[in-house]
């Protein structure tokens, strides 16, 4: 069991997930979440800072952590490389 928190002030957990590559998907969906709602000029503040993100698991350990800004001169693109998800690019 892997949890999703935002680590910002305060710190809230998003979600659970039953397996890492579930976990990467949700916070690669949160990111899409703060560009599409940095766009629209929802929460600036914040965005100028970035929003920090962090896989844990059970035991409340860290496992990843990320901080993702929002780039609003492109379209989101995802936050999560391939080869994170097992995927082989060869």
């Amino acid at each position: 069991m892997f949890e999703i928190w935002e680590t910002g002030e305060p710190a809230r957990l998003i979600s659970d997930a039953g397996s890492l590559k579930v976990a990467l998907e949700k916070v690669d969906t949160m990111c899409r979440l703060r560009h599409d709602q940095a766009v629209a000029h929802i929460g600036e503040a914040a965005a100028a800072d970035g929003y920090h993100f962090e896989i844990r698991d059970q035991d409340g350990r860290a496992l990843a952590r990320l901080t993702y800004v929002p780039d609003t001169t492109r379209d989101f693109q995802s936050v999560v490389v391939e080869e994170l998800h097992g995927g082989d690019s060869r």
